[in-house]
C-alpha cells in the first residue's frame, strides 16, 4: 500500500506514484481556479486523468497516515 507523506497534497500524491504527470496536475488546478467549489479528484476523473482506483489509493493512504497521527 504507498503512504502518504506528511501533509501530501493529492495532487503531489497522485504523480508521486505515477497516477498523473504533473503537467495534468496543473491542468486540473487551473480548472479549480475558476471552479473553487469543485474537488480535486473529481476534476481529474472527469478529464479522464485517473479513474477512481487512483482516488481510493489516496484516500486509503489518506485515512491510514491520519489513524497513524493520532
Amino acid at each position: 500500500m504507498e503512504e502518504l507523506e506528511s501533509q501530501e497534497r493529492i495532487g503531489d500524491f497522485l504523480v508521486r506514484i505515477g497516477a498523473m504527470h504533473q503537467e495534468q496536475v496543473e491542468d486540473v488546478l487551473a480548472y479549480q481556479e475558476s471552479n473553487p467549489h469543485s474537488l480535486f479528484g473529481m476534476i481529474a476523473i472527469e478529464k479522464g486523468y485517473i479513474d477512481d482506483s487512483a482516488l481510493r489509493k489516496y484516500l486509503t493512504a489518506k485515512l491510514g497516515s491520519t489513524r497513524s497521527e493520532k
